[in-house]
């Protein structure tokens, strides 16, 4: 009998799922967006039924584009934006309030507290934290989220202490809804994302959940990357299959680019910009950067990875589309890069919602610096562009400090295809960019993963055959412009702090 993948894969602005065949051929593609809402300055959510709802009409529609009868789907893999808090009620399965995303900036007053308290022994919070989940004591993940929650929302506290509360992240919450079984469960990768996760001990810790005061019974069991989650609700979605994989979006990406080595890179350029380099069982530590699981798989131990994190990637060229209306599609962009010789002294700071890494300035706001009076819309469009690169060479400069050897990037995701864009990556890292054929490489490293999990797909079937990739080598010394992106960085910064 065929066999046909299922992925579902949950972004931060659309709802998407993917079938696939066991040679990596898409079939069929459902894609919707849902409502992003901004209440304040920094603060992001999301409705938590509307994903679910958006989530449901994507599967149905990827089959139908497949045009395979819904029995015929074997496995399923889930992939998911990471961080994102939703908190329910266990006696009704509904969420007691809008998702916190992980792009909200809400709680980093909390973060500053807790990182200048000291703990019993006297250590610092923030380097405890560090210690424990790899992570650098930010807004960006989902300990504070809960705390703000239960701290915020009217009756949440009396409900957390009477045991009727759930947290999960959002695979968790469509793991609870999309499941027969109706589990309330996660995986290492999403659990690594809350800052509440040792990922020495690879459990959840009591220290940091009492220091965020949450309630460890809201805790969803964390199992293994390539467990049997459960199987999918035929009532909701047409179908019964087990759901063998899931990982956070980036790890997913990191599996699917075939980086199952100690020393592969890859970057996804979506909302955010990702890079995450695969460092096997080592749990190195660089300045500026997270340590992370990229996966656990059963049986094995667990594999870490070096991240990097940039909030606004493709974000940004939504903002100049969708907030300042300069372009109307991706694509305009890189004719309008084009159409410039230089940048013209243009820079533009997209911290919107803060800047990553390395920075981790939840306060600064985006900033455009050196305009004149011959600064047109392309020069605002290039500058944008731009930034989304810069802000990944801020992520290998530290790394070449720390002495982390990349010796190329492989990339996907929407702002891949733009091929400018990648050629001016390639010129600031000083190393080769590779761009897969297979550009769902989030969608189909979950898909991979599933496959592998039912022993479809062996661990040498997932080094891609990169014969067919596009490959964009260094050709322009751009040392000059990178400084000058330090240099706006800097200003935008001192601004920030007033």
């Amino acid at each position: 009998m065929t066999s046909y993948i299922l992925s579902i894969d949950q972004g931060t602005t659309s709802c998407r799922a993917i079938v696939f065949n066991l040679a990596g051929s898409i079939l069929g593609i459902g894609q919707k967006e849902f409502t992003q809402y901004f209440p304040h300055s920094g603060w992001v959510e999301h409705d938590a039924n509307e994903i679910l709802e958006k989530q449901i009409e994507c599967i149905k529609e990827a089959i139908k584009a497949a045009d395979i009868d819904a029995s015929k789907i074997t496995y399923v893999g889930l992939t998911n934006q990471r961080e994102t808090t939703v908190v329910w009620d266990k006696t009704n399965g509904k969420p007691i309030c809008p998702a916190i995303v992980w792009q909200c900036r809400r709680t980093a007053d909390i973060v500053e507290k807790l990182s200048k308290r000291n703990t019993k022994s006297g250590a610092n919070f923030a380097d405890v934290i560090r210690e424990k989940t790899g992570l650098i004591a930010d807004a960006y993940f989902s300990g504070t989220k809960i705390q703000w929650i239960l701290e915020n929302v009217s009756g949440a506290r009396q409900l957390a202490d009477a045991n009727k509360l759930a947290f999960g992240t959002i695979d968790s919450w469509l793991i609870y809804k999309l499941t027969e079984e109706v589990r309330h469960v996660t995986e290492a990768s999403n659990a690594s994302r809350t800052m509440l996760f040792d990922i020495n001990k690879l459990d959840w810790d009591d220290e940091l959940l009492g220091a965020m005061h949450v309630p460890r019974a809201m805790m969803p069991e964390v199992l293994d990357s390539d467990s049997l989650f459960g199987h999918t609700n035929k009532k909701l979605l047409g179908f019964r299959a087990p759901l063998l994989a899931v990982l956070g979006d980036q790890q997913a990406a990191l599996f699917g680019q075939s980086c199952i080595e100690s020393g592969m890179f890859k970057c996804t350029y979506g909302t955010g910009s990702f890079l995450l380099g695969n460092i096997g069982t080592d749990k190195k530590t660089v300045n500026g950067l997270l340590t992370t699981i990229a996966w656990k798989l059963k049986g094995k131990q667990a594999i870490y990875a070096l991240e990097g994190a940039s909030f606004m990637g493709g974000a940004v060229m939504q903002w100049l589309r969708d907030g300042l209306g300069l372009i109307e599609s991706n694509a305009e962009s890189e004719e309008l890069a084009k159409s410039l010789t230089s940048n013209g002294g243009v820079y533009l700071v997209p911290g919107h919602v803060g800047l990553g890494s390395p920075w981790w300035n939840p306060h600064i706001r985006g900033t455009i610096f050196g305009l004149s009076r011959e600064s047109n819309r392309a020069s605002i469009v290039r500058a944008g562009l731009e930034s989304i690169a810069y802000q990944i060479k801020d992520i290998g400069y530290e790394m070449d400090l720390a002495k982390v050897k990349m010796n190329e990037l492989r990339v996907d995701g929407g702002a891949s295809t733009n091929d400018w864009l990648m050629q001016f990556q390639a010129d600031l890292l000083g190393v080769s960019v590779r761009r897969n054929e297979q550009t769902e490489a989030t969608a189909w490293g979950v898909g991979l993963l599933a496959a592998k999990n039912a022993n479809l797909l062996s661990v040498a079937d997932l080094k891609n055959d990169l014969k067919k990739s596009e490959l964009f080598s260094p050709d322009k010394d751009r040392r000059a412009d990178y400084e000058r992106w330090r240099q706006a960085v800097k200003a935008a910064l001192t601004f920030a702090a007033g």
